[in-house]
């Protein structure tokens, strides 16, 4: 056997989420391997969920489950199966003391009350491009408790605001299943292996481009944008920009994320507080952009420094590259948050 032959064989596969994790462990806040085991339970629940939606064409779990989640939306079947999945790992996991659901009313105890860590979260983004097989995904944020260790978790350990996360990531189910997260120190990416049942790190370090070629929006509201919204998209369009949206929160942000753009999603006449949930949507992907080198942003401030009063709070959402975003800003008289985009830099958040 050759030395060239003999090199070929037995190739590394690559680092898997827990190994990253176990390395990068001594960047947490606390450092004791609760919130590392709390990531594992989340991706363990990713992998159930990726099977359930490579199958749903052969199974019974497409289609609507014939109720309402809290939202007053109609869940899909798949909807009822994230979630049971999802709080059942945090639960059997034991590190999360609540789970806040997009599903569910109200804050959904454990049992766990010793656990130091609260999640929120998306079980599945997308619902109405379940049964045409278009990218879906789930979201999730987790915070430290602050309410006493041994005590039923609260509202306030929910309520604590955007810059208190310490961790918050995605899982991307589409031509292949993703999941990129960050602790606030970079993002990183990583690409599900089915036939080894792994989630290998693929993309250890995540910038989002200073500008891009796509925006991304719901043009059907063109009429209920706000003025300074559309004269933004009319730029857009004559500077021959490609507009992208499939409706799934997850996969248009995803795209954005790696090839540059801006995602939009403003408030509307019928919406005027705007649609999506700030704890498990807004949050989280706003923690994810700044980390990555982008601004996410409600129009009139950054969508990490908006207060929370309700679990399901809904605000406006304009996500992405920093010099699209400085643009739109500036568009909407928000000068001070338009100057900190135009001026990312290295030293931002990393």
């Amino acid at each position: 056997m050759t030395p060239t032959h003999e090199n070929n064989l037995a190739q590394p596969v690559g680092t898997t989420l827990d190994r990253y994790i176990m390395r990068k462990q001594a960047e947490f806040a606390f450092a004791t391997g609760e919130l590392s085991q709390l990531l594992r339970d989340i991706a363990l629940a990713g992998k159930i969920v990726s099977r359930e939606v490579n199958r749903a064409g052969l199974t019974s779990i497409i289609g609507a489950a014939g109720g309402q989640n809290v939202q007053g939306e109609q869940q899909q079947k798949l909807d009822v199966e994230a979630n049971i999945r999802f709080i059942r790992a945090l639960t059997n996991g034991k590190e999360a003391c609540a789970v806040l659901s997009e599903e569910e009313e109200d804050i959904i105890h454990t049992g766990n009350r010793d656990g130091r860590y609260v999640v929120a979260i998306d079980p599945l983004d997308g619902s109405s491009n379940i049964d045409v097989n278009i990218s879906i995904g789930t979201l999730f944020s987790i915070y430290r408790r602050v309410s006493p260790v041994g005590t039923e978790a609260t509202a306030a350990d929910f309520l604590q605001g955007g810059r208190k996360q310490v961790a918050a990531g995605y899982i991307l189910y589409g031509s292949s299943t993703m999941l990129v997260y960050t602790t606030g120190h970079g993002v990183a990416g990583f690409t599900y292996e089915s036939s080894l049942g792994e989630f290998f790190l693929s993309h250890p370090d995540i910038r989002i481009p200073a500008t891009g070629p796509v925006f991304s929006c719901n043009e059907g509201y063109w009429f209920e944008y706000p003025e300074y919204v559309r004269a933004f998209l009319l730029n857009c369009k004559r500077r021959t920009m490609s507009g992208r949206y499939v409706g799934s929160l997850v996969a248009d942000y995803h795209r954005n994320l790696f090839t540059g753009g801006i995602y939009l999603y403003p408030p509307t006449k019928k919406a005027p507080q705007g649609k999506l949930r700030l704890l498990y949507e807004g949050y989280p992907l706003a923690f994810i952009i700044e980390q990555a080198g982008g601004l996410a942003s409600a129009g009139a401030q950054a969508i990490l420094d908006i207060e929370p009063t309700d679990y399901h709070q809904r605000a406006p959402l304009f996500v992405g590259s920093p010099d699209l975003m400085a643009e739109l800003l500036a568009g909407a008289g928000e000068p001070a948050i338009a100057a900190m985009a135009a001026n990312q830099s290295a030293d931002f958040r990393c």
